[in-house]
């Protein structure tokens, strides 16, 4: 069932990305783009997105655990760091460069997108990239949706 759930959340995630128009590159540079043809479709989606996060946050953080999991997983650091702000950096500028941001590039290589394998491509060998530059250090906690 767990299995199940999480390929319908995942189904569900990709589908209004679609809908959304966020697998498009075009979308996403045109929103950045100001002083040009600027596109605020990106701007409707993440209202919609951070309004129903919200409106729902607090009502599931109010049940004893999640449907499949023994409890809670919710980050516990606080503090804004040199770390933070590199990776939020590297994250935008190569969103602005790219066009695609994990979720929607994913959806989009799905739909044999070209562009979405480079990017794909490139975001996995940062993510390899990353976790050898950490080898050696302390033991940092494995995501089980990366790339390696």
């Amino acid at each position: 069932m767990r299995s199940l759930s999480a390929f319908a959340a995942g189904l569900l995630f990709a589908l209004g990305l679609w809908l959304g128009g966020m697998t498009f590159p075009a979308n996403i540079v045109g929103f950045l783009d100001f002083f040009g043809e600027w596109k605020p479709a990106l701007a409707f989606v993440m209202a919609g997105a951070v309004g129903v996060y919200a409106a729902l946050y607090p009502l599931v953080l109010k049940r004893r655990a999640p449907l499949f999991e023994p409890d809670f997983d919710v980050p516990s650091a606080a503090a804004v760091d040199i770390r933070l702000l590199a990776g939020a950096a590297a994250f935008g500028v190569g969103w602005g460069i790219g066009g695609f941001c994990p979720g929607p590039s994913l959806v989009a290589l799905g739909a044999g997108a070209r562009d979405a394998i480079v990017f794909v491509s490139s975001m996995c060998a940062g993510i390899w990239l990353h976790r050898l530059a950490l080898r050696g250090g302390a033991p940092q906690e494995e995501s089980s949706g990366s790339c390696g």
